[in-house]
């Protein structure tokens, strides 16, 4: 089985504030699990350390084939298009339509090609359930929706890897199951690794997986959730 990440002995900063210490961790081609904690705990730290938005100082670590420790800035982009990463906030340009956002996206990733870019947004639109919403803007589509442009926008470049910080955290219930489901039928039909960072215990409860727990600097895994 590939390792999507593999970190060995990593300490992860905030700042200069060590939150969490000699930690291994690694998830599989495929594979989906959680990670929790409370605020401050190093759940969003660690996200962005795998991202590359907080360099690794040391330890070992491999994200999607890449040395985040060898990791040069030119190389940050071709890692984050093996990458794709999922918002609590959504991070949507508001001044323009879905299907401008996700142009935005590709054109910022190195697509050129007109007619491939038209028909890889038509596909990763169909895939979460918006392609009647490709002219909307984000403020004419529910927290819902928005939530599923963010997923598409993450789908752009075939990720490997989606990294989800707090994906439900603005949403309702059922609205959240509607994610978690999408999410999972992603995770299933593409073989994309997931980690989902979350307080939302009923979902966990809802959707067992592996968990993964930050608590007093350590990394914690509970193989009790697994499916």
């Amino acid at each position: 089985m590939n390792k999507v990440i593999e970190l060995k002995d990593v300490n992860i900063f905030q700042e200069d504030n060590l939150i969490l210490n000699s930690i291994d961790f690694s998830l599989n081609e495929g594979e989906f699990k959680y990670i929790i904690g409370k605020t401050g705990s190093g759940k969003s730290s660690l996200l962005k350390t795998l991202y590359a938005d907080i360099p690794l100082k040391n330890g070992e670590g491999m994200v999607a084939d890449y040395d985040l420790r060898k990791l040069d800035k030119k190389d940050i982009p071709f890692l984050r298009r093996k990458i794709g990463i999922v918002f609590q906030d959504f991070q949507l340009l508001n001044d323009r339509t879905v299907r401008d956002n996700l142009i935005f996206v590709m054109e910022a990733t190195g697509w050129t090609d007109k007619a491939k870019m038209a028909t890889n947004i038509a596909e990763v639109l169909n895939d979460v359930g918006l392609e009647s919403k490709a002219n909307s803007m984000p403020h004419q589509l529910s927290g819902g929706e928005q939530q599923r442009v963010v997923i598409a926008r993450a789908l752009l470049n075939d990720p490997i890897l989606i990294l989800a910080d707090e994906p439900t955290g603005n949403l309702d219930p059922d609205t959240s199951d509607d994610i978690m489901n999408l999410l999972i039928n992603i995770n299933k039909k593409t073989n994309t690794a997931i980690l989902f960072a979350t307080h939302d215990y009923r979902l966990i409860q809802k959707f067992p997986f592996t968990v993964v727990r930050c608590f007093e600097g350590e990394l914690l895994e509970h193989n009790l959730m697994n499916r």
